[in-house]
């Protein structure tokens, strides 16, 4: 069986990743929360904003597939450190966007730079940690981002009323740099989390030279079924990040404090979601249920909350809709985790950087393409069309993965540890 790293170092690196999953995501944030003000200076229509959005998510299309490349390449030490240090320059250039071009460009190169973290940090987890406890530490860390989401908009809407809008994205990209330095100091050079772990993984690659290389994933039918699923669910998420502030603001009519107060509980809900699909799965893995069948069962289950979505438009109180979309951003969240950790038991240590990156771009590309929808449902239709349409996508996706779960490897890293 795999040696894990120590305890001590697995709460580290768990903790970095949780701490910069909220910078991530807080920086993500931090555009929809001041869009009004930004769509008002720039004279920027919501299919403006949606541009700025697709330009954003195809970037991370982009940064996705070429990610566990770089990831694979130089480490995830310092993959990870390029990444951090290069969006949180562009989300601090966004400060001085004085049109929508710069602001176009500020937000491509935020998309380049982001993206990395979501390979990296899967790959990390799979090199220190053996397997009953990858699904939890997936969720700690995915919290980070949800709680990132939670507190971006209360903490936006009081910086901003104290110091101009504009110094929200500076402060966002001072507090990505200044992590860098607690992530080099915590780990000076990259190892994988034991030798006999290691060992093992090479002994598996020099039985099969063919888990080698970019012909090796695409050739995985679950690399295609996985990427698909991402690009279908994954715009659901984006929706929440991207539209939803804006939805509580112009449809439902609440002021900024109000969004303030009461939209916050949506990404509660959505980090809940993060540690309930690695508490769940990784429990019925060790009662000895197998580990693709836990993870089916728990995406089946998220899946099943998923069809909820519609009340948000059809219920008259704010408050209710708030509560309905924060089931939904729970469910979500806790199929994505549980996803995440898929990719980390089907793929060897070799390829898990590549596969992740490739998977991941069917989600920029499929939120690329959603926001370009959303933005023309909401100027000519509305909201609603947007809540039915999410109310299908996961129970499509887990559709086409069910038969990904029963698919076995033969690969050290999946013998039960």
């Amino acid at each position: 069986d795999p040696v894990p790293a120590s305890r001590s170092r697995q709460r580290q690196l768990v903790a970095l990743l949780f701490i910069v999953a909220l910078i991530n995501y807080f920086d993500r944030q931090s555009l929809s929360v001041v869009a009004p003000r930004f769509q008002a200076e720039l004279h920027m229509s919501d299919e403006g904003y949606g541009h700025i959005v697709s330009l954003f998510l195809f970037a991370s299309a982009i940064a996705y597939a070429i990610a566990g490349f770089i990831s694979d390449a130089i480490g995830t030490r310092r993959s990870m450190a390029l990444f951090v240090g290069w969006w949180s320059l562009a989300e601090a250039a966004t400060a001085f966007a004085t049109t929508t071009l710069h602001l176009g460009i500020a937000r491509f190169c935020l998309g380049l730079g982001e993206p990395g973290l979501w390979v990296a940090a899967p790959k990390a987890v799979g090199e220190y940690f053996v397997r009953p406890r990858r699904g939890i530490a997936i969720g700690i860390y995915t919290m980070g981002a949800t709680v990132g989401a939670v507190v971006a908009i209360p903490a936006i809407a009081a910086i901003t009323s104290q110091l101009p809008w504009r110094s929200i994205f500076l402060i966002d990209g001072g507090a990505g740099l200044l992590w860098l330095p607690f992530w080099f100091w915590c780990f000076r050079k990259d190892t994988p989390c034991s030798s006999a772990e290691a060992s093992l993984a090479e002994r598996s690659i020099s039985r099969k030279a063919n888990e080698f290389g970019l012909r090796a994933v695409f050739a995985r039918s679950s690399t295609w079924k996985l990427m698909v699923a991402r690009g279908l669910t994954d715009p659901v998420w984006y929706f929440y990040l991207f539209w939803f502030p804006k939805y509580l603001l112009g449809e439902r009519g609440l002021s900024l404090s109000q969004v303030a107060q009461l939209g916050w509980a949506v990404y509660l809900a959505a980090g809940i979601g993060t540690l309930a699909g690695g508490l769940f799965s990784g429990t019925l893995i060790r009662r000895g249920v197998r580990v693709g069948v836990s993870y089916r069962y728990t995406m089946l289950a998220a899946a099943c909350l998923m069809p909820l979505s519609p009340l948000c438009a059809l219920v008259s109180s704010s408050t209710l809709a708030i509560g309905i979309a924060s089931i939904v951003a729970f469910a979500h969240m806790t199929w994505l985790v549980t996803l995440t950790a898929t990719v980390v038991e089907l793929y060897p240590p070799s390829l898990i950087g590549k596969a992740a990156g490739l998977i991941a771009a069917g989600s920029g590309f499929g939120g690329m393409i959603s926001s370009e929808v959303i933005a023309w449902f909401v100027t000519h239709g509305g909201y609603r069309p947007v809540f039915f349409l999410m109310a299908v996508l996961h129970p499509i996706a887990i559709v086409l993965l069910w038969r990904t779960f029963t698919t076995r490897y033969s690969r050290p890293a999946l013998v039960a540890a």
